[in-house]
């Protein structure tokens, strides 16, 4: 969900497309106006509540694809200080991730004013939040304070693992430099461990090592499509995405095996750079992140509005959720500009963290304290 400096059209439609479809998922999934309004469609609504989830699919597949334009198969030669990179990485996601959290804190605050639903978080305490900031919410079994911030934490991990597997031969090698041959090995390695093991678990469904499979079929397919005989190596990865399927069929790796058989081609054939796109949508895909982090606080009050003022309309609530819709997207886009794109060092964008936990927790007093 990050931006690149060096826009790919293939990539940029794929993202601008499954943005819009985990923003649908949420508005279904937690209502309440997709409750109100399923008589209106309920075929659509079921696809929303039940696969436009699937969409985070493209994003574990096109982050794999574009780590692997920046690491390449031997990318352990790069990385001389990989606690550098996971630092910037850290702080890339976690400053605007911050600042969204504060905003959902708030929204949870406003909409408990208007409406009694599951989907308002209560107060956070500071554990709560010290683990939210430091990724660990859901490995701690905290509530989450906004819906999908867990995928922040499977990002970061991913990331992380990745690097790990790619300097660790580097690391090793010393005066052998043909062990760095095992870096590519370890990547493979760890995709078939998790597309065969880890992935069939829903155990593991808290780490890395669950999602590694779709974020490793990405990688692999980056790296396959600068190889020579590249097809061979895409047909290759097919029938290892086929055989997962056939040991064990799940629609999240059938969809992931899609997203990666789409970029390796679309980069064989060129439509990768060329692929025509318009600019909104090329726009859409670059503020992604920014609108998957402020989408469900701000569809939170649209929803508690809605249901306050027209809680058994279908209509008006179908129009509810075009207006939540459009809402996080104008709101990601004014995130993205003043919080996301803002280039800050990284020891200040590391101070972001200690500002969300002291002023979350100072708002969570004073909501406890107005409530009592």
């Amino acid at each position: 969900m990050r931006r690149e400096a060096s826009r790919m059209p293939a990539v940029d439609a794929l993202k601008a497309a499954a943005c819009v479809l985990i923003v649908l998922h949420h508005l279904a999934f937690y209502g309440p106006m997709a409750d109100v309004a399923k008589p209106l469609a309920p075929g659509l609504m079921d696809f929303l509540f039940e696969y436009a989830r699937m969409a985070v699919q493209v994003f574990l597949v096109t982050s794999g694809f574009l780590f692997a334009a920046k690491f390449g198969p031997l990318g352990g030669a790069a990385i001389q200080t990989p606690l550098n990179l996971l630092l910037q990485r850290y702080a890339r996601l976690v400053v605007p991730y911050s600042a969204a959290l504060l905003l959902a804190i708030a929204c949870s605050a406003v909409a408990a004013v208007w409406m009694d639903h599951r989907s308002i978080s209560d107060p956070p305490d500071l554990g709560q939040l010290l683990a939210h900031v430091l990724l660990l919410h859901d490995l701690l079994d905290q509530e989450a304070l906004s819906a999908g911030v867990w995928y922040v934490a499977i990002d970061f991990q991913l990331f992380a693992l990745a690097v790990l597997l790619l300097w660790l031969p580097n690391r090793i090698s010393g005066t052998r430099p043909a062990l760095q041959a095992l870096a590519p090995l370890l990547v493979i390695g760890m995709t078939l461990a998790s597309l065969f093991g880890f992935n069939r678990d829903a155990l593991w469904d808290e780490t890395a090592l669950y999602f590694f499979g779709a974020f490793g079929l990405g990688i692999l397919a980056g790296w396959a499509v600068r190889q020579p005989r590249s097809g061979l190596w895409l047909a290759a990865l097919t029938l290892v995405a086929l055989a997962a399927l056939a040991v064990d069929f799940r629609e999240r790796i059938a969809v992931a095996t899609g997203v990666m058989l789409f970029l390796g081609l679309s980069a064989r054939s060129g439509l990768l750079h060329t692929l025509p796109l318009p600019a909104a949508v090329g726009r859409l895909a670059q503020i992604s992140y920014s609108v998957f982090l402020v989408h469900f606080p701000l569809s939170l009050l649209v929803n508690a509005a809605v249901s306050g003022f027209f809680p058994a309309n279908p209509v008006v609530n179908a129009i509810g959720m075009i207006i939540a819709l459009v809402l996080s997207i104008a709101g990601g886009e004014q995130f993205y500009r003043r919080v996301e794109s803002r280039d800050l060092p990284t020891r200040t964008r590391l101070l972001f963290p200690a500002g969300v936990v002291a002023g979350g927790w100072l708002a969570a007093l004073a909501a406890t304290n107005l409530g009592g």
